[in-house]
């Protein structure tokens, strides 16, 4: 009779996907902020720092996959909204998102 050896969890890959879940709670705060920003400046700032999170989550779900294709779920999709969202906001688009003189209050 065989038995199974029930491999022991690789601390690696579990600080990858902690790592994961921390950089998709900083993109959905990132997204937020974008939302909430009314100056030009705060906005552009909110551009890219959502695509430089969005790029760190990327990169830790190739190295998730590199480690252990088998173990990354369908809930990790690529990070971010789709493109149409704000993904790829060219800088001239800024000041035509209506902002006003005075900063943003974010929460």
């Amino acid at each position: 009779m065989m038995f199974s050896k029930k491999s022991k969890p690789d601390p690696e890959l579990l600080a990858l996907k902690e790592e994961l879940q921390t950089a998709q709670a900083d993109l959905a705060l990132a997204y937020r902020q974008f939302d909430q920003a009314l100056d030009p400046e705060l906005v552009e700032s909110c551009i890219y720092q959502i695509s430089a999170v969005k790029a760190r989550c990327n990169y830790l779900i190739r190295s998730i996959k590199e480690h252990n294709p088998e173990t990354v779920p369908d809930r990790f999709p690529a990070a971010g909204r789709p493109a149409d969202a704000i993904g790829d906001v060219p800088a001239s688009s800024l000041s035509s998102r209506g902002g006003s003189e005075g900063g943003a209050a974010w929460t």
